[in-house]
């Protein structure tokens, strides 16, 4: 199960939920002032690939090949 992060829209309390995947907003209560019908935020995640971690930084992957040569 992965772990959301919502925010209330009452009280403006963010939080974070471990929540099945299947699991609907409108049927997950704020922590703090018990709404239900919280907003799911968009999340940044990292990976990891072979022995080093690897996050989002924002940096642009190289190109495939060479540009503008002739």
């Amino acid at each position: 199960m992965p772990i959301y992060e919502y925010r209330c829209p009452k009280c403006g309390h963010e939080f974070e939920k471990l929540v099945a995947m299947s699991a609907k907003p409108e049927d997950i209560a704020c922590p703090n002032c018990a709404q239900k019908g919280v907003e799911k935020k968009v999340s940044l995640f990292g990976t990891s690939g072979g022995d080093t971690w690897s996050g989002f930084s924002g940096a642009t992957a190289p190109s495939c090949g060479p540009t503008g040569s002739t």
